[in-house]
């Protein structure tokens, strides 16, 4: 018998006609909720493509669980009459609202009202205690059925074409091991036998319900409606189901403990199933079944979004392209649990120890939801639903009970209040590293995993956690997974000068960081919060930098800062950073805890390298086992020069001297000068450049250039504090405790002293410079000083920074860090620079 080549058949197939295509459309409940949700319904039923549709409705949303209620109503020999009044009401009037022509509603509310009726029947045969399981059932599924009539109706009904099923007369079921199991034989011919009488291509089918072998109603339990989709798109012979829900498709996580939970575009049955068995919102196992022995698409779409691709579930879940996308496609939880574990040494290599230990719970009715066991054999855990674990421990026990009396084993041992967290993907399958990520994730959450699975399959990876640990511990997964390493959660605190330019600046260069400007990773920085001395203004996902400070004064709420903080460190998000521009020595009090819960820190504020030593030192301790602490631009807003002193120290050199220009304000006040212009008036000036704190006093005073040498002394290892440094303050004792305006309006009191210190310098052929040093015996001094002839700071430039550092390495001829070290933009510009160290490292 000779084959057919290949070529040959490819034709036979391209002219053979094509299979008229059949799409089955299921709707839940939600989608049924009312008469607007029915007739939109309606329009996504008209699939205009489709030679044949069959649509699967669910009860109105509620109905099921009014109806279970009259029922036990009814039973419990309790008044049902009002309920059952309202129930019809609730049906007729959504036939008035859904159908505008008068006979057409007419006719539909006559079906109703049989079928409600009939219920009003069903209802006191079970009050005068004559009923049985079949009538409960019957009453139970009759939500299903009254759908069927308004969407029906909706469609046309018989004149446009559509026939009405009502999957009793067709579907029969019988108890299983699993569940309700289909008898497909029976209802494949009791199809043939309906399809006889009602010839349509298009049918609207009753969910949830069936019948026995003996023709009694039953149902398929709960979540039965998406079950029988299935299982008549696989007796209709669709190419594909569409279930239609109130969610956009597939999601990640859960989007109530993930925000940013993303619409899955397509998973295999393998991975629906997993995501499913831990509780995801996924399609139930049974619903699955009839597609994969099928081989059945499911498409899962949102009727409220339709214009939703939605999630395709099929035997594949690689895209057209080959891939599969990030390899992990869901996380999912599973609660309420308790691990269970027996140890002893006398377990080592004990054959059927394992056996023993299941069969023990089997027999208890435990049911085992994760197995993890160490090489070593000295310990076997399984995972349980917590209300059952008192139950196993005590099988176990038993099952033991010669072993732990022996010593042999130690006991069993119950940990209660566990989570189980999942990762799902047929993309895990070979792929290095996917546990590393998944840990990692965990990991910089600070959740500790108790116990962890994975099958060979390798599309799973489970982890018992504590629950306290388990939202956190998801949404970090989800950040390791779902999320570029490099997103960052900022708030921002001090919106003045130095905090508007540095948002603008963030608003600049965020184009530049999605397309991967970072050395080729995406930067995903959302400035989630920003707050001044009064006021904060959170948002949930991200504030747009160029309007954040105009938002703040608009919108704000008062200030919390623990609240503030907590918003910051988002649990979905993989990292958090403040970055502080306000100057506030109470802010730099909270650096060490912040730091200490893994919040990065960025800040120009001078208060915390240059505070209280006990307190930078706690900073420095935190920052070594938890966030970052960047704080360049303290010293030289855009200049490196901590960096250049850290290379120095971490490369092996000493710090013998440093000496320099530590104020971009003052170099530019005593560059200009000259005696053409009163010394206040150069101040005055600088202020409305920017130059100057809102206070001068506050650089005049020579603190300022004094806290940059205490922060530069311990950037080097040398114990210094303010008060080792002696400070020359250029302001006069009288005006030093004014207000500013006082100070403002006496400012010219200023230039008659500073005016004779420039005559005199002048008189030794000098010129003023306001110089700070440390020298290698750690004095420390800022004052207004005559340079010697040849010193660099003579030669600076206008707000020129210019600090010297004399080291082992550089002992005669000094390294110089020189540039602009005064303005906003160039301290922004710092700042920035310390945000993108950072996120250079969290790859």
């Amino acid at each position: 018998m000779s084959s057919q080549p290949a070529p040959a058949l490819e034709q036979a197939a391209a002219a053979a006609p094509a299979r008229p295509r059949r799409h089955a459309h299921k709707f839940g409940g939600s989608s049924l909720a009312d008469a607007e949700r029915l007739r939109a319904a309606a329009a996504l039923s008209d699939d205009a493509a489709a030679a044949a549709r069959i649509v699967v409705v669910s009860a109105m949303q509620g109905v099921t669980d009014a109806l279970v209620a009259l029922a036990d109503a009814a039973c419990g020999l309790r008044d049902w009459q009002p309920d059952w009044t309202l129930l019809v009401q609730r049906h007729l009037d959504t036939a008035d609202a859904l159908l505008p022509d008068a006979a057409v509603a007419g006719a539909a509310k006559a079906a109703l009202e049989h079928e409600l009726e009939g219920l009003r029947e069903r209802l006191a045969t079970l009050a005068a205690g004559h009923g049985d399981d079949s009538d409960r059932a019957w009453v139970h599924g009759l939500g299903e059925v009254l759908s069927s009539h308004l969407l029906h109706a909706a469609l046309g009904g018989e004149d446009a074409g559509w026939a009405r099923l009502d999957a009793r007369e067709v579907l029969c079921v019988h108890p299983g091991e699993l569940g309700v199991a289909v008898d497909w034989e029976a209802s494949r011919d009791r199809l043939a036998r309906w399809r006889q009488r009602h010839p349509q291509e298009h049918v609207v089918v009753t969910g949830f319900v069936a019948s026995d072998a003996r023709g009694r109603p039953t149902t398929l339990g709960r979540n039965g409606s998406d079950h029988s989709g299935a299982i008549f798109a696989v007796l209709f012979g669709a190419d594909e189901l569409t279930i239609w829900t109130d969610v956009d498709g597939v999601l990640s996580a859960d989007p109530r403990l993930v925000p940013d939970a993303v619409c899955l575009p397509m998973l295999s049955y393998a991975e629906a199933c997993e995501l499913a068995y831990f509780g995801a919102r996924v399609l139930h196992p049974q619903t699955m079944a009839p597609a994969i022995r099928h081989a059945l698409p499911i498409r899962i779409r949102n009727s409220r979004a339709p214009q939703a691709p939605g999630t395709l579930i099929s035997t594949v879940s690689r895209g057209p392209d080959g891939l599969h996308g990030t390899p992990v496609k869901g996380l999912s939880l599973a609660e309420d649990l308790a691990l269970l574990e027996l140890s002893g040494a006398g377990l080592i290599g004990v054959p059927g120890t394992a056996e023993r230990m299941f069969a023990a719970l089997r027999q208890a009715g435990v049911s085992v939801i994760m197995i993890s066991q160490g090489s070593s054999e000295h310990s076997i855990c399984c995972v349980v639903r917590q209300a059952q674990a008192e139950a196993g421990r005590a099988a176990v026990v038993e099952a033991f009970a010669e072993a732990i009396g022996d010593g042999q084993a130690q006991g069993v041992n119950v940990t209660p209040d566990i989570a189980v967290l999942a990762a799902v993907g047929d993309g895990m399958v070979g792929t290095p590293g996917v546990a590393a990520r998944l840990l990692g994730g965990l990991a910089q959450a600070r959740v500790n995993v108790r116990a962890i699975a994975q099958g060979a399959g390798e599309r799973n990876i489970s982890v018992a956690v504590a629950a306290g640990d388990a939202q956190r511990g998801l949404r970090a997964a989800h950040a390791a997974f779902w999320l570029s390493p490099q997103t960052l959660s900022v708030g921002l605190i001090g919106p003045g000068n130095v905090g508007r330019t540095l948002l603008q600046q963030l608003a600049e260069a965020a184009p530049r960081f999605a397309a991967g400007a970072l050395h080729g990773q995406n930067l995903d920085l959302r400035v989630r919060a920003i707050a001044n001395s009064r006021r904060m203004l959170l948002h949930p996902r991200t504030l747009d930098p160029a309007s954040a400070a105009d938002d703040l004064r608009d919108a704000g709420e008062p200030l919390d800062l623990q609240r503030f903080v907590a918003h910051v460190r988002a649990e979905h998000l993989p990292h958090a950073m403040i970055v502080d521009c306000s100057g506030s020595d109470a802010v730099a009090a909270h650096y060490a805890e912040w730091l200490a819960a893994g919040i990065h820190v960025v800040t120009p504020n001078k208060h915390a390298g240059s505070g209280p030593l006990p307190r930078f030192q706690a900073i420095r301790r935190a920052s070594r086992g938890g966030g970052q602490f960047r704080y360049e631009a303290t010293v030289g807003a855009g200049l490196p020069v901590i960096r250049t002193l850290r290379d120095l120290i971490d490369t092996g050199d000493v710090l013998h001297e440093v000496e320099g220009l530590f104020s971009g304000t003052l170099a530019w006040l005593f560059n200009r000068f000259d005696g053409s212009a009163p010394f206040s008036e150069l101040v005055l000036e600088a202020r409305r450049l920017g130059y100057t704190e809102p206070d001068p006093r506050d650089d005049l005073s020579g603190m300022d250039v004094a806290r940059k040498l205490v922060i530069l002394a311990r950037e080097a290892g040398r114990e210094l504090s303010l008060d080792d440094v002696a400070i020359e303050n250029l302001v006069p004792e009288p005006l030093r405790a004014l207000d500013l305006d006082a100070f403002l309006a006496r400012i010219d009191e200023l230039d008659a002293p500073l005016q004779a210190r420039l005559e005199a310098a002048r008189a030794d052929g000098g010129k003023l410079r306001y110089l700070a040093r440390l020298d290698r015996d750690g004095r420390a001094d800022v004052s207004l000083v005559v340079p010697p002839a040849g010193h660099a700071s003579l030669y600076g430039r206008l707000t020129d920074n210019l600090i010297q550092f004399r080291t082992l390495r550089y002992p005669d001829n000094p390294l110089v860090v020189q540039g602009p070290g005064a303005g906003p933009e160039v301290t922004a510009a710092g700042v920035f620079g310390d945000i993108l160290a950072i996120a250079q490292t969290l790859n």
